[in-house]
């Protein structure tokens, strides 16, 4: 073989071998940038995961009822899927009292602020899980058919509520007791 087509071939392969190496430099960078968005979705993906875990369970907040301005009233048929509807009621005094109305498994319906003697000041509330309200503030599931049942400690603080008719009615003087939960001014 003459040195000419020798120089030619190593010439030859020098090419290949330069185009092979910047062909893997792309593909180290492509791979390097598809990994950087994997990160970022996933990421993401946690991020809004975290979101809806704090706020599954939790029905979105009604503001709407009907009444007068002694009595607020709700159709009883608004609970009939057991799940927890929670409301606001705007008390004054920049304070507006959250109260959550549920249909227990044993099919009574039931009324609590959504707040309790000992986390009221997270201003947390509570989520349903299952039959159960949960206080996002320290963890504690309460049975559905214990909220109004018992009270104090961390248990939903109750509320008075009646059936009238196709109603859960309200008297506002009940709810504007509960004020005292939900005045945050003071803590710190």
């Amino acid at each position: 073989m003459s040195d000419k087509k020798k120089n030619r071939i190593q010439e030859k392969s020098a090419e290949k071998k330069a185009l092979i190496l910047k062909t893997g430099k792309n593909r180290r960078l492509w791979w390097a940038l598809a990994g950087v968005v994997f990160v970022l979705l996933l990421g993401a993906g946690v991020l809004l995961a975290t979101q809806n875990t704090e706020k599954e369970g939790r029905s979105d907040t009604f503001s709407g009822s009907q009444g007068s301005s002694t009595l607020v009233s709700y159709p009883v048929a608004l609970f009939s899927d057991g799940k927890a509807r929670h409301f606001r009621y705007e008390a004054g005094d920049a304070i507006t009292v959250q109260y959550f109305i549920l249909k227990s498994a044993d099919g009574v319906i039931r009324a609590a602020f959504d707040a309790c003697d000992v986390c009221w000041h997270a201003g947390k509330g509570y989520k349903q899980s299952g039959d159960a309200m949960v206080c996002l503030n320290c963890g504690q599931k309460f049975p559905s058919n214990r909220v109004n049942e018992v009270k104090g400690g961390c248990n939903p603080a109750p509320l008075e509520r009646q059936i009238q008719g196709v109603n859960v009615v309200l008297r506002v003087e009940d709810i504007l007791g509960g004020k005292k939960y939900f005045d945050f001014s003071k803590r710190g």
